[in-house]
């Protein structure tokens, strides 16, 4: 059953104010986008804003939880291969070279990573899935251990994100140690990371960065628009 009243009308701020955030954070950044701007963009007043969300954290966390839901569907599409591990590498090689794609990217995501609410998101979610995706390498591992190593790794891609590329650190040797890095963080065979690391360095992720943003941007707009047709 639709949201109705004031559920719907609820619903249909929090997507306007996300979908004006979306916009403003890729034109600007996070930091140096205000609340006030959102609401502005979104035609409403800021005392709406704060209805919807209760800070600008929140309505990031909002959208961090909507990207980790989803956005990453394009890897598995595009790699056509069924090892988990061989997804993660595509996954965490696409995040690296999105924040190469602009700096407001680079920031956005460099934010996500370091925010309390955010980043706490992103260890459970990602911890969750470590279990099935490196559990064979890691028999004797329990799930505190996945988390305790989500917080290690989510913070080598933090590092790694945040210092930008150059002609001596190219993405491609960004992607290379950060892959030897985390895969061999959850004991994966060298002779495996290397052919891994190969095998994403011959994708064209650059294509499949850019896709990924531009789905997240009309997922905004999706949402925006199924609450006005209700």
């Amino acid at each position: 059953m639709p949201p109705r009243g004031k559920q719907a009308n609820g619903l249909l701020t929090q997507q306007k104010m996300l979908r004006a955030a979306v916009a403003l954070f890729l034109e600007k950044g996070y930091e140096r986008t205000t609340t006030a701007e959102i609401s502005s963009a979104a035609g409403m007043g800021q005392s709406s804003f704060f209805r919807a969300f209760p800070s600008k954290e929140a309505l990031l966390l909002e959208l961090v939880q909507r990207m980790f839901g989803g956005q990453f569907d394009l890897a598995e599409q595009h790699s056509g291969e069924e090892d988990p591990v061989f997804l993660y590498a595509v996954e965490t090689a696409l995040q690296l070279h999105i924040a190469e794609l602009t700096e407001p990217l680079r920031e956005l995501y460099v934010v996500g990573y370091s925010l309390p609410t955010t980043s706490t998101y992103i260890y459970r979610s990602t911890a969750k899935r470590l279990q099935k995706i490196f559990g064979a390498y890691l028999p004797d591992a329990e799930p505190k251990d996945f988390y305790e190593m989500e917080i290690a790794s989510a913070s080598m891609m933090r590092g790694f994100m945040a210092v930008p590329c150059d002609v001596y650190f190219t993405i491609e040797a960004k992607i290379t140690r950060f892959l030897d890095c985390a895969l061999k963080l959850y004991d994966v065979p060298k002779e495996k990371r290397v052919a891994i690391t190969a095998a994403v360095l011959q994708m064209d992720l650059h294509t499949m960065a850019t896709g990924i943003i531009q789905k997240t941007v009309q997922q905004a707009e999706k949402g925006f628009e199924a609450l006005t047709e209700q």
